[in-house]
């Protein structure tokens, strides 16, 4: 039985764009706010990001006079992100991304001209970054070459050394923001399969669109390797490939289930394999009522063939959050590379 405590858990969902609302990462609530330079309503929380770029929109409470409404012109600005690949923030994640989306949709005008994607989408990119060391956890400024025509991304513990500390694979290549585990506003956590288990490694930039620029071309590397890998695959099934459900403690990647002893664990402890329902992978809400020491009210089971897995959260928001991103993962028929990579070890039990 694992308990899942909000107070050493942080969850970010993936998500799509608001209705109501017309920025992706706004609380869907609470529109109350709108820019009457864009001619778009916002959250609280938008808002005043808005508020930091005065020279492209000012913004007014909607409660303050319905006069000045009548200024407001329709955004121009077409709502369509880039490609697949591009990250439409939730009022979930973390203020750096729903800032940057801003930023490219208002002040960069990325989602109008193509050429202005290129930073993140032309398929090769290198750069420093500053990364966590395994053994000291100090951040040493170190190398990193994405390409696309190699599958990999490599990083270098030296600027002038020829071969690469690590060369991490496309095909199991993911990434997201953990600002509050890494401690820096543009912290980014970069996972990728090691000998069969799960390596994380921890980078950040002091440039916070040069970091959402990396997050944005690993993301597009690997919707790209999968477009390949999945022919028949629409870009949405692609793309839900490449979302991954994060907890403070626990990491579902794709269909890996993975416990960390320390939020800045470089591997897993233990790591469950989440099939599809064609294969006896199922989940309910609720632990089974013979489990020793019963007295969780938001419990989740996951039935595999070989076991039951318990878990326990300690809200019925979060129980909800979880039982939904283990669903769509059992709801996905797997394919035929995903077999091949099943490995199934056990989670320690706490």
């Amino acid at each position: 039985l694992v308990s899942l405590s909000s107070s050493s858990v942080s969850l970010t969902t993936s998500g799509g764009g608001c209705r109501r609302c017309s920025e992706s990462g706004c609380d869907l609530r609470k529109p109350d706010w709108a820019s009457l330079t864009l001619g778009v309503f916002v959250c609280q929380a938008c808002s005043l990001l808005h508020r930091s770029i005065p020279h492209i929109s000012r913004v007014k409470s909607v409660q303050d006079t319905w006069d000045a409404m009548e200024t407001m012109q329709p955004s121009k600005v077409r709502a369509e992100v880039p490609a697949f690949f591009y990250y439409r923030p939730t009022h979930t994640d973390c203020k750096l991304l729903r800032e940057q989306w801003i930023r490219a949709r208002y002040e960069r005008n990325e989602f109008e001209f193509i050429e202005k994607q290129e930073p993140y989408s032309a398929g090769y990119r290198e750069g420093f970054l500053w990364k966590r060391g395994r053994d000291n956890g100090q951040f040493l400024s170190r190398k990193f070459i994405l390409s696309e025509r190699e599958g990999a991304l490599k990083y270098f513990n030296k600027q002038d050394a020829r071969e690469p500390k690590a060369v991490m694979k496309i095909e199991t290549l993911n990434a997201t923001f953990q600002p509050a585990k890494i401690g820096n506003p543009c912290g980014l956590q970069i996972t990728y399969l090691k000998d069969n288990s799960t390596r994380n490694i921890f980078v950040y930039h002091s440039d916070a669109k040069e970091m959402v620029d990396w997050f944005n071309a690993i993301r597009a590397a690997r919707f790209h390797y999968l477009q390949v890998a999945f022919p028949g695959a629409s870009d949405e099934e692609v793309r839900t490939h490449t979302e991954g459900f994060k907890k403070r403690w626990f990491t579902m990647d794709d269909r890996r289930l993975m416990y960390f002893k320390d939020p800045l664990d470089a591997y897993a402890r233990g790591e469950v394999f989440i099939g599809s329902k064609e294969n006896s992978y199922t989940v309910l809400p609720g632990l089974p009522p013979t489990t020793q020491g019963y007295h969780w009210n938001h419990g989740i089971t996951i039935v595999t063939p070989d076991r039951k897995f318990l878990f326990a959260c300690e809200t019925e928001a979060e129980q909800r959050d979880w039982i939904a991103a283990f669903q769509r993962v059992i709801n996905r028929p797997m394919r035929p590379q995903e077999y091949a990579g099943n490995f199934r070890e056990s989670l320690t039990r706490l």
